[in-house]
């Protein structure tokens, strides 16, 4: 008895060989451009940029000499501690500060109260503000001869003769961390705004149901809620303030006897009043190994929360 043959599978179709690009090469095509456009733009003048710190070079002479580690050395073996520890100073004042008052009035304007939408955009008036404009209007404010704040507190009784806000050393530094809160405070009011406006009204009912008040409730419901939101806001405006430069360099220039000095006012200074384009390179290269680690920290809060 026979029995019938199985049925024979039909052969897969052959792939055309001629003309058709694989699809890695395909992406890599498609890709070009802007890889060519982000070498011509950033990768070569960052690592052109780097490699000038390993040479001494003057903007007023030709020529260059190399030198090695020696511009780095200068600024380890120097004035960097003292730079870094400014810089600190001045981003975890014009973070932390705005950031209170920003949350303080984005909870005010989440419980709806009268007139919030207006107020919300009054508030947002500073953040449009141009930086150098901010900066020049609270120089005005802090001048030590004609400016608004002397002429309050003497009215007030709180001082009795004119101070140099911009031009003591103990005060400059407050100016500018006040100057960049006002200007900077909208932004993060917004954004924890955005983030109140998620939580649910009916957690909140829910804890006032079990007889939570306005204290426990925002420790028990608002704050986990928006944590993630606030996180990201407050990194985001240290990594901004860590290379901040107009409202510093405009108010104060660095001064007075270097007490508001950060790496960007130091990095453009000596490049381009000291004219040291080697030790200005070295400076600016150990000040983005600090902020590539702040970005990293970005980085793995975002896929933190994208995991979550």
């Amino acid at each position: 008895m026979s029995t019938a043959a199985p049925p024979q599978k039909a052969p897969p179709p052959r792939e055309r060989s001629g003309g058709r690009l694989s699809n890695g090469a395909f992406a890599l095509l498609l890709t070009a451009p802007g890889l060519a456009l982000f070498a011509a733009i950033i990768f070569y003048p960052l690592l052109s940029a780097l490699f000038t710190g390993f040479f001494r070079q003057d903007l007023r002479l030709p020529g260059r000499e190399f030198v090695g580690l020696d511009n780095f050395t200068y600024w380890l073996d120097g004035d960097f501690l003292t730079i870094l520890e400014q810089t600190l100073i001045f981003t975890v004042g014009a973070t932390l500060v705005p950031f209170a008052i920003g949350f303080a009035l984005a909870l005010a304007l989440n419980t709806g109260l009268k007139g919030s939408g207006f107020l919300r955009g009054l508030f947002l008036f500073p953040w449009v503000i141009p930086g150098v404009v901010v900066s020049f209007l609270w120089m005005w404010i802090f001048n030590a001869n004609y400016g608004v704040l002397n002429g309050v507190l003497m009215e007030a009784g709180i001082i009795d003769e004119s101070v140099a806000w911009l031009g003591r050393p103990g005060t400059a530094m407050l100016a500018v961390i006040v100057t960049k809160t006002w200007a900077s405070f909208p932004w993060m009011m917004v954004m924890l705004l955005a983030g109140l406006q998620t939580v649910p009204k009916e957690l909140h009912e829910a804890a006032s149901m079990d007889g939570a008040g306005s204290i426990r409730r925002f420790f028990a419901v608002t704050w986990p809620q928006v944590r993630g939101v606030a996180s990201i806001v407050l990194l985001l405006e240290f990594i901004w303030n860590f290379q901040h430069f107009d409202t510093i360099y405009v108010l104060t220039g660095g001064g007075p006897a270097g007490t508001t000095e950060t790496f960007a006012t130091a990095v453009y200074q000596t490049a381009f009043k000291g004219f040291d384009i080697g030790r200005a390179t070295a400076l600016g290269g150990l000040w983005m190994l600090l902020l590539l680690l702040l970005v990293a920290v970005y980085l793995r809060i975002t896929e933190r929360k994208g995991d979550a």
